[in-house]
């Protein structure tokens, strides 16, 4: 039986879970290094060497994106990565075009430590990294790493949450999760547990997501692949 993560481990307000990866010391879930490890030397014996864009994000920094983008200080794009005009939005759609692209603070599934969005630097080359599907699909410099990480990574019990568009995340082909423990994860975040959090850490806009709260949950946050346990 897994260790279920408390409350604020889930929200990403502790970081109690976590240990360090690698020699960039990313923080990742204490029970996911050996497995990310083993990933990371198949990679390599195959010659792709897997890098971790981003592992853990604190609420902190996740209350910073939402922050930046709710007011308009940091680009808030369309479903096409255009960008948009907040001036022209109203709240609850300034709210949907951020939960496309951005997690609310409090439901990253970056908080819990399984959740990696990952590259090759080899591949990427001198090109800025810039998580975006053309990068990882055919003729972009990480698809390769892709087709490697679509045939093996299950081995080793991580899948792809956001492996399509669902009506709300988009399609993140660099993210990758481990299975068992997220799953249990997602199993224990409520919306209460969220709400908690925001109020906690006063975060801006929280008039219009209190009413919602319910109906972002589902279509942002549980509305995900889960993990196909037979490929483990």
């Amino acid at each position: 039986m897994l260790t279920e993560l408390h409350d604020r481990q889930l929200t990403g307000e502790s970081e109690s879970h976590l240990h360090l990866f690698g020699q960039r010391g990313t923080l990742v879930h204490k029970d996911v290094c050996l497995p990310l490890q083993s990933l990371f030397s198949a990679a390599a014996d195959d010659g792709f060497s897997l890098q971790i864009a981003s592992g853990f994000r604190s609420f902190e920094r996740q209350q910073a994106i939402w922050q930046a983008k709710f007011l308009g200080t940091r680009p808030l794009l369309n479903h096409d990565s255009q960008p948009l005009d907040i001036t022209t939005l109203s709240e609850s759609e300034k709210i949907a075009a951020i939960l496309h692209w951005s997690a609310l603070p409090g439901t990253s599934r970056h908080h819990w430590g399984t959740d990696l969005d990952i590259f090759c630097s080899l591949q990427q080359g001198e090109q800025p990294l810039r998580l975006e599907p053309d990068e990882y699909a055919l003729g972009g410099p990480q698809h390769s790493t892709y087709l490697w990480l679509r045939e093996h990574a299950g081995k080793f019990g991580f899948f792809w949450p956001y492996n399509k568009y669902r009506g709300g995340v988009a399609e993140e082909p660099w993210h990758i999760s481990y299975g068992e423990i997220a799953e249990q994860a997602l199993s224990q975040l409520t919306s209460t547990k969220v709400m908690d959090a925001l109020t906690r850490n006063q975060v801006i806009g929280l008039a219009h997501l209190g009413p919602q709260i319910e109906a972002l949950m589902v279509k942002y946050v549980t509305n995900v692949a889960h993990w196909p346990k037979n490929e483990h």
